[in-house]
């Protein structure tokens, strides 16, 4: 049977609309280019703050123990989806080119608002 339907044919009907936090929102991709923030209002009056476009990372470094903030150059490869990475788009496990060197991004920088990453 088609998904939706009764056995008669017939269609279900909802009961009630979405609420508010039901609803779906427009994905939020972060590109390389002139950081660009944007604040949310989210469940119970927060503000979660989210960017648009980013040009610096917080890198961290294994050997000395010590976070910088350095300036993105390029997106390498991102493992996700290939096809990221040629659109300049930074994600989760996306590794990119910096003035340090490669750095993985180990955050969700369109949950959090920043890029942190580290150097390989």
């Amino acid at each position: 049977m088609r998904k939706g339907r009764k056995i008669s044919g017939g269609r279900y009907h909802k009961s009630r609309k979405k609420k508010l936090f039901e609803t779906d929102r427009q994905s939020r991709i972060v590109k390389l280019g002139e950081s660009r923030k944007k604040v949310l209002r989210v469940k119970g009056g927060n503000k979660k703050i989210f960017m648009i476009r980013a040009d610096f990372a917080n890198v961290f470094n294994k050997k000395t123990g010590k976070t910088k903030k350095v300036k993105i150059k390029n997106i390498l490869e991102t493992p996700p989806n290939r096809f990221l990475a040629r659109q300049n788009i930074i994600v989760k496990s996306a590794v990119i080119d910096t003035e340090l060197g490669k750095a993985k991004v180990t955050n969700r920088p369109s949950q959090e608002g920043t890029v942190e990453a580290v150097l390989l």
